[in-house]
């Protein structure tokens, strides 16, 4: 049977969590076969699906006391693990190419649903709630077990409801004290009482505040041998390590991918009071460069997003301005012709709520895309530009920036790797008179960059890029014949009716990659630089004058070619290129004689 290799990729946007080759979410002997939820969707036992969602608590029970860490985390990207349309879109694109591959992507982006028993391919809509809250609180929170790379998200976590014993970085004293005070405290340690319901106990985890607790989700290998979450492995050479530095010290500390140490403040707020008020506060707003784009009534997370269920919200046309005062007001004088509303937007009323919930969201998308901003710019640094010479009319121009990743604990950009995540330079010189007479970094008509990918640039519609500075890395291919050519991320197929990923028959530590694949990483490394070097044609240097170069690095967590390639939807893309990230811009003036 003869091998192609054909397309496929498997990563996550934004922060990205890549789960482990298998079908089961624990070993065989930690899960009865089959989980009450099976049960449940063959018809069993309607009830044993309540008890199953009951003994893994959602991160709204932990809400009333921990609302700050709340607040943090639902706009975060492990919140937005499984909520993700793009990694769906991925995932079943993937699935149809290589259905052998299970719940290899699940595992890490819905783990409590992957315990739970809900099949890979079930829709959102129908999971559970706790499980389309991604990686939530109990998803690191109640592991006991030690874990490191080579697990790529096997991780086994405690069942209990809400107030079996959470498992943290504190050794327990503060939720003991509460618990010995439950009628001061006015809380519920039993299923009978009335007030927030609470744990009874904390444990202290000594792995949960240390970089090899990241591991098993961000050091993922693909069964063919292709590394996808390299970013652990690039933390244990890196400065930071050596110098004792965490990961959680910059992604979680107290300025946003700087070990600056963290935050002060209590381990949680019952009833009004501050429990340990002068203790470490670790902030889960995880700090990273990704983003979300889905409706902003499904994401971030929101107490009150629950009463409209996903496909309603999906029918809310957000953009068109629902349930604001100045489009309600038109519609109801008459001034807006053809306005038909699904049937469960009829209510005034209900787009009201609707919209007061979308403002409050896409709030909280702004400040966690200052918070994306600074995480790229504390973890970069762009000095030039550099001339050679003096500008001079009639002549070429050639100049060059400095491009460094100051970041101490892994490579610029880091996290998944294929075809995303994209971060390249955007220079445009402008004459005396105010016009673009060169420019690299550009974009063509959808969005892509125009290297080989873009398909303007197949079409002839757009120019090639031949200066692009690109930091995105790719994967260099050996297809049925002919030489390296990129592509987004190879899986090797057999070509038959059932195709299956086929692993390699040798030791890949034999050439350190799998044969006809290897990664070409275009990324910087802590601490290191690399110049941006440009030329500009003298035809194109006409006027004597003051001239300008404006710079930019522009950040994107997926390409759109890539998102055609898994059948993304026009919203989806619109999405993506909204909340592109524009890093350290900037422009300086010149003379040219």
């Amino acid at each position: 049977m003869k091998k192609i290799w054909m397309l496929g990729i498997c990563l996550l946007v934004s922060s990205a969590l890549v789960g482990c080759y298998s079908e089961t979410a624990l070993t065989e002997d930690s899960v009865p076969t089959p989980t009450p939820l099976q049960e449940k969707l063959t018809g069993v036992d309607p009830h044993t699906a309540v008890y199953d969602t009951d003994q893994y608590p959602s991160a709204a029970k932990c809400a009333p006391c921990h609302e700050q860490i709340y607040d943090e985390w639902r706009s975060s990207n492990h919140a937005y693990a499984a909520i993700s349309p793009m990694f769906h879109k991925f995932e079943q694109k993937l699935h149809s190419l290589a259905p052998t591959k299970g719940a290899f992507c699940v595992r890490c982006h819905m783990s409590v649903g992957t315990t739970l028993g809900e099949p890979r391919d079930m829709p959102l809509w129908k999971r559970s709630q706790v499980s389309r809250e991604g990686v939530t609180c109990i998803t690191c929170h109640r592991v006991t077990e030690q874990y490191t790379r080579g697990f790529n998200g096997m991780r086994r976590l405690v069942p209990g409801d809400i107030h079996k014993p959470i498992y943290g970085t504190r050794t327990g004293e503060g939720v003991e004290h509460v618990v010995k005070n439950k009628t001061q405290f006015k809380v519920a340690t039993n299923d009978k009482e009335t007030g927030p319901a609470i744990h009874l106990k904390g444990i202290k985890f000594e792995q949960l505040n240390k970089s090899e607790y990241c591991a098993s989700c961000h050091q993922v290998a693909i069964y063919a041998g292709i590394k996808l979450e390299v970013v652990y492995e690039q933390y244990l050479s890196s400065p930071a390590r050596k110098k004792g530095i965490t990961c959680q010290e910059c992604h979680m500390g107290r300025v946003p991918g700087e070990p600056k140490g963290f935050a002060k403040g209590p381990v949680a707020v019952v009833n009004g009071v501050p429990i340990e008020p002068d203790g470490i506060h670790a902030n889960h707003a995880f700090y990273g460069p990704g983003y979300p784009i889905t409706h902003p009534g499904v994401f971030p997370h929101h107490k009150e997003g629950e009463r409209f269920d996903m496909q309603t919200w999906l029918k809310f046309d957000y953009r068109a301005g629902w349930g604001t005062e100045e489009f309600e007001e038109k519609l109801e004088n008459g001034e807006l012709k053809n306005i038909e509303f699904p049937a469960e937007w009829q209510e005034v009323d209900d787009r009201f709520d609707a919209r007061d919930i979308v403002t409050d969201n896409l709030a909280e998308l702004e400040k966690k895309r200052e918070l994306r901003l600074q995480v790229m710019e504390n973890g970069s640094r762009i000095d030039g530009p550099f001339f050679e010479s003096k500008p001079k009319a009639g002549q070429s121009f050639n100049f060059s920036y400095k491009i460094t990743n100051i970041d101490l604990g892994h490579n610029l950009p880091s996290g998944s790797l294929g075809a995303q995540p994209e971060l390249w330079f955007n220079v445009a010189l402008i004459d005396p008179d105010g016009v673009n007479v060169w420019e690299t970094g550009y974009m063509d008509s959808v969005g892509d960059m125009c290297d080989l990918h873009s398909a303007d640039v197949r079409n002839g519609t757009i120019k090639h890029d031949e200066q692009l500075f690109n930091l995105q890395s790719k994967f260099l291919t050996t297809n049925v014949k002919g030489t390296d050519r990129e592509m987004y991320l190879p899986v090797n197929l057999d070509a038959d009716q059932r195709p299956i990923i086929r692993p390699n028959n040798f030791l890949n530590s034999l050439m350190n990659h799998p044969p006809f694949v290897r990664m070409e990483g275009r990324s910087l490394p802590p601490l290191g630089y690399r110049y941006a070097e440009y030329k500009v044609p003298a035809e194109l240097m006409k006027k004597k004058g003051t001239y300008r170069l404006a710079s930019r690095m522009r950040s994107r967590a997926e390409p759109i070619y890539f998102m055609k390639f898994c059948d993304a939807t026009p919203e989806m893309e619109q999405a993506m290129n909204e909340w592109m990230l524009d890093i350290h811009p900037y422009s300086v003036e010149f003379e040219v004689e």
